[in-house]
């Protein structure tokens, strides 16, 4: 499974924080498929096959400190391990553009990544590419920063990152099928 982490889309949907849900409508529009809401998932979703592999793409459609409960029950539902999850995320620590893929790491303050950790019992074997966003001057202003839209050059750069990890996807991909 692919998740984007996020925050509810419709209010949320243009802000640095739900970079992870721009990845998976990225991909999804790259494989011309359609994510459809799915309620007992509090979420949208839709199943894509790379190289043999079925996976099912996620973007939760609640609050990212709660993201984890629905990434846990859709999980549960398919089957679907942990250390098969792929997390896509916004991180502060990269400049906007930047893109780093990491396993079984620590939440690093995340509350989206900490909500995951959690619902599988503080277990953190799990894949996620990190979205550079940047991180703002006054760490008092974290919070509306990662909730407000980023301006059209750091848009630009995220977007090039978000091709980037849709190309690294598919080399995870080819190196586990």
């Amino acid at each position: 499974m692919i998740v984007g982490l996020s925050n509810p889309k419709k209010k949320y949907h243009n802000t640095r924080h739900n970079i992870g849900s721009w990845y998976i409508y990225a991909l999804s529009k790259h494989l011309n498929k359609l994510l459809r809401e799915e309620k007992k998932f509090f979420g949208f979703t839709t199943s894509i096959n790379i190289y043999s592999n079925n996976i099912r793409l996620f973007v939760p459609n609640i609050f990212m400190n709660i993201n984890g409960s629905a990434v846990y029950q859709i999980a549960k539902f398919y089957n679907i391990h942990l250390n098969e999850i792929l997390v896509v995320h916004d991180d502060l620590d990269l400049e906007s553009g930047k893109l780093k893929l990491k396993y079984s790491y620590g939440h690093s303050g995340h509350n989206g990544l900490r909500s995951i950790i959690n619902n599988f019992n503080n277990k953190t074997n799990f894949y996620r590419f990190r979205i550079g966003i940047g991180r703002p001057k006054d760490k008092k202003e974290i919070s509306s920063f990662v909730l407000s839209e980023p301006i059209a050059k750091e848009i630009d750069l995220i977007n090039i990152s978000i091709q980037n990890a849709i190309k690294e996807t598919y080399i995870l991909l080819s190196n586990i099928a």
